[in-house]
């Protein structure tokens, strides 16, 4: 039987996540992240590991009270259809709850889901999120 945890992670995690990542970034399912932003992150990172290894990670990055963004969100292919990134992103939506965060957003390729996780593309009184890209590179 297959044990998956969710926990906070760490500054002493900080190293196997970012080297955890490279992978994610090499094929662009996450964007770049220093050591110094997941060090900055680190109050609100998780991390899912599964039978004792580290198989994903999720962070929740707070701009205000009204608005915080789910990001960082991999989970190792090996680790996928067990429920680790609902779990990691039910993590994140707890602590966004916990800390009174209005709205958390995601920006996700992976549609069907986020969907089933709640997220959708509108929110109440049909506001939705507009972008515009002022750059190509990271």
């Amino acid at each position: 039987m297959t044990t998956i945890t969710i926990r906070k992670a760490t500054r002493d995690d900080l190293d196997a996540l970012a080297e955890f990542l490279k992978t994610f970034v090499a094929e662009g399912h996450v964007l770049p992240r220093t050591f110094q932003e997941l060090e900055d992150l680190v109050d609100t990172l998780f991390i899912a590991e599964m039978d004792g290894e580290l198989v994903g990670t999720a962070a929740l990055e707070i701009y205000s009270k009204k608005l915080a963004e789910l990001r960082s969100l991999a989970v190792s292919p090996k680790a996928q259809g067990n429920g680790v990134g609902k779990k990691l992103v039910a993590a994140c939506v707890e602590l966004g709850e916990e800390r009174g965060i209005f709205e958390i957003m995601a920006i996700s390729h992976e549609e069907a889901f986020f969907k089933a996780c709640g997220f959708d593309f509108t929110l109440p009184n049909l506001r939705k999120a507009f972008f515009i890209q002022t750059r190509d590179d990271l």
